[in-house]
């Protein structure tokens, strides 16, 4: 499918001359930075050099003094604590950060994640049951709770209190809690507001250690658990994030816990992990346990204190990913070949597809995958309880919520946001609610939202990738949301050599521009140009820059995106 290339433009060029001059950088990486909102030497600084002191007083949040207040109390009346997180990589993380904190302090506690299929998402009745069942008087839930009004006033029926800390955006009303810990409440003063979840059981646990004198290492050792919440829920990576990232990939690669090293051994990847090998190699094998079978077994893997124990539950963990992956590729292949059999479909703006044996727990992924595919608003559906549920996905720029809003009057129930959403209706509704969905979407969406989109940093000369300049370039690391890889473009370059096929369908070459030096290139899913670039003839590229190491050789790569030919 063809992509269109969009060159970001600056217009403050007043301000990139100046920041050239007093970081003493080229003009390219002047300008990304003040793409990135970064305009004063003191900005850059604290971009390039993050640091553990600037991370802000977990106190500015609304609710924190009455937390911390509320644990010491339960503490010192050994009341007994339960640990409640969301069954996904971000909840569980939460979990096993919070839990191995308070429980090298304190003996009466316990954790509980709910069943994705038959408590479905959030603070369940069932959950709170199993809390009075077991004298449990307060529960700290971690991911999840910003409008479980209901769930908080059964619980209080029940003698238990409840510490929310959840970064999802709240309501018109609070619960009840004793503390209810949301940067995105409209009541809170906190300066950063796009903490994960996980990022939540951190101020959490740092502000308990500052109030009761707990050296700082015992709360930052934690830190590789936050960047793998941080990498897989996919907040955006500015600001406080930045600085847990970085440092969180620090302990990541040099220190983990043993539950994230016995999922790097069994990934394949020895070191340097960045937070995309985060995204594509730890995240799933930590959320297959809750797709497939029981995130428990996630926080078992996490909170694991020896290696045997790590490599053990690692060892269930991935065969559960690897089940995973079979439902999901199975799923996937059947999907495509009912849109490719159907002319119907595939002339649509939109996709629904229905199948009442597909697996709940991956429906979301393939709705992924059909997205990228067919690059257009999609719905995968599956049978669950007497119902019809799905997960739903978007395209740039298309607000898939709103889309839903419109067929509102088909549905059970709905929730999530522009890009991504959860759905149920009755079985009797899906037809109705087929036509429905493709007739908002056809007439709200344009045909630019239809046609990917890569979006470039700037235009430049082969010339311009110099060693200070990719070196310079490494410190934008970590990449992610608001901060992603830098992607350039290069105009009229040539094949230096012949290319070749390599894997599948993959375009390995050598390019050249001028008087530019030779780079070797990678062009994933894009052996098809062979012949084309094989011709001698110029052509266009957009890429990402990286290093390729290969027997302790380092040497820089261009990882192709797109290549335009004449």
């Amino acid at each position: 499918m063809e992509k269109r290339w969009v060159e970001h433009s600056i217009q403050d060029l007043e301000t990139v001359n100046l920041l050239s001059e007093e970081l003493n950088i080229d003009e390219i990486l002047a300008q990304m930075l003040v793409a990135r909102g970064i305009k004063t030497f003191e900005q850059a600084k604290l971009f390039f050099r993050p640091s553990l002191d600037d991370l802000h007083d977990p106190f500015l949040m609304n609710g924190m003094e009455e937390a911390v207040s509320r644990i010491q109390r339960a503490i010192k009346n050994q009341e007994h604590i339960l640990i409640y997180g969301d069954y996904d990589v971000d909840g569980t993380t939460s979990v096993a950060l919070t839990y191995s904190f308070f429980k090298d302090l304190y003996p009466h506690l316990t954790y509980y994640i709910p069943d994705r299929y038959v408590e479905g998402y959030g603070i369940s009745t069932q959950g709170i049951d199993y809390a009075a069942h077991h004298g449990i008087s307060l529960i700290i839930a971690l991911d999840c709770g910003i409008k479980s009004i209901d769930k908080v006033e059964y619980a209080k029926e029940k003698g238990i209190d409840f510490i929310i800390c959840d970064h999802h955006l709240p309501g018109d009303e609070i619960p009840d809690a004793v503390a209810v810990l949301d940067p995105k409440r409209k009541d809170c003063n906190y300066p950063y507001k796009e903490l994960s979840g996980c990022g939540l059981g951190f101020k959490l646990i740092q502000a308990f250690a500052s109030r009761n004198d707990i050296p700082q290492e015992k709360v930052l050792k934690y830190l590789d658990l936050v960047v793998v919440s941080i990498a897989s829920d996919i907040v955006p990576i500015t600001g406080e994030n930045r600085i847990l990232a970085h440092y969180g990939l620090k302990k990541l690669n040099s220190e983990p816990c043993n539950g994230l090293k016995a999922l790097i051994e069994l990934s394949g990847k020895a070191d340097d992990f960045t937070i995309t090998d985060i995204v594509f190699s730890i995240g799933p094998r930590i959320n297959a346990a809750g797709r497939i079978d029981d995130a428990k077994q996630a926080v078992k893997l996490l909170i694991a204190s020896s290696t045997q124990l790590a490599e053990d539950a690692g060892f269930i963990i991935n065969l559960k990913n690897s089940e995973r992956k079979e439902f999901d590729n199975n799923i996937t292949e059947q999907a495509l070949n009912m849109i490719l059999n159907s002319p119907e479909m595939e002339k649509r703006k939109s996709t629904v597809v229905y199948h009442e044996t597909w697996h709940k727990g991956v429906i979301g992924i393939v709705a992924s995958r059909l997205t990228e595919k067919y690059y257009r608003p999609t719905i995968v559906l599956t049978q669950s309880n007497g119902h019809i549920a799905g997960s739903a996905r978007s395209v740039l720029g298309y607000d898939l919520y709103e889309a839903l809003c419109e067929c509102s009057d088909l549905l059970e129930q709905f929730g999530g946001h522009k890009y991504a959403a959860g759905l149920t209706m009755k079985p009797e509704n899906l037809p109705a609610f087929i036509h429905k969905f493709e007739e908002v979407v056809s007439a709200t969406i344009t045909d630019d939202m239809l046609m990917q989109v890569i979006e470039a940093e700037k235009c430049i000369d082969l010339k311009d990738i110099t060693p200070k300049f990719f070196r310079i370039l490494k410190q934008f690391a970590p990449f992610g949301p608001q901060n992603m890889a830098p992607v350039f473009i290069s105009r009229n370059v040539y094949s230096y050599g012949y290319g070749s096929i390599v894997g599948n369908n993959h375009l390995k070459m050598s390019v050249r521009q001028k008087d530019s030096q030779v780079f070797d290139c990678i062009a994933f899913g894009h052996g098809d140009f062979l012949e084309q670039i094989n011709r001698g003839i110029p052509f266009d590229i957009c890429y990402t820059i990286e290093e390729n190491v290969w027997k302790d050789k380092r040497s820089i790569q261009l990882n192709i995106k797109g290549i335009k030919t004449y």
